[in-house]
């Protein structure tokens, strides 16, 4: 079983900068291709991006690319999400995920498609 706690969401002004991050094991993170998702409230869980485990390629949903940054470079079990001029839109949990090595885009994006997750933390954007 795939243990992952994410941290880092609290309350943000518009327009301030956020960095969410993912803990898990070492070995998590060298054998699963790792994602962030995000579900603002009454709606559904939204892809935000992926970091590949083939080829550590990453990709973000439209709705967040320029603004938001995955990394995995402050430790071998650490998964940022580092969200620049944040919005009130950017209100939500948000939660890491582990899944399969082997992942088209479109399985990214499809929640189904990872089979653990993090309890998620919540970002609030608000003046």
């Amino acid at each position: 079983q795939v243990q992952l706690q994410e941290s880092g969401g609290r309350l943000v002004q518009p327009g301030e900068s956020l960095r969410l991050s993912c803990v898990g094991s070492a070995q998590t993170f060298s054998e699963h291709a790792m994602a962030w998702f995000r579900q603002a409230p009454g709606k559904e869980r939204e892809f935000v991006g992926v970091r590949r485990w083939s080829d550590s390629s990453i990709y973000y949903a439209d709705s967040v690319k320029g603004r938001f940054t995955i990394s995995r470079d402050r430790a071998p079990n650490i998964l940022d999400l580092q969200i620049s001029s944040v919005k009130p839109e950017d209100t939500a949990v948000y939660y890491c995920a582990a899944g399969p090595r082997y992942i088209t885009s479109g399985q990214a994006m499809d929640i189904n498609t990872w089979h653990s997750w993090g309890p998620g933390t919540q970002v609030t954007v608000s003046s």
